[in-house]
């Protein structure tokens, strides 16, 4: 399993304060049960967004080597030679 990067750690911690404070702020419950579901609901949602972060994919494979390159400019269009007649030169 990788390990999560530092926006994964940031956006579920983040989650997990704000989605918690908000809910405790939003049920108003005082019971010791009503604040556990809270915070486990808060820790379950901040585990689904810190899941749901792109990750970066990795850039070696995304670049191509030189070589790699070459053929595709030798396939290019040529230019197509206009062929010159005696009567559009000026002299």
């Amino acid at each position: 399993m990788p390990r999560p990067t530092a926006a994964q750690l940031a956006y579920g911690s983040c989650t997990v304060v704000l989605s918690t404070v908000a809910m405790l702020l939003l049920s108003q419950t005082s019971s010791g049960v009503g604040i556990a579901v809270i915070a486990f609901a808060a820790l379950a949602l901040g585990l689904l967004v810190a899941m749901t972060v792109p990750v970066p994919g990795p850039r070696a494979a995304a670049r191509r080597p030189a070589e790699d390159q070459a053929p595709a400019r030798q396939h290019a269009e040529k230019p197509v030679p206009v062929p010159v007649t005696g009567s559009s030169r000026r002299r």
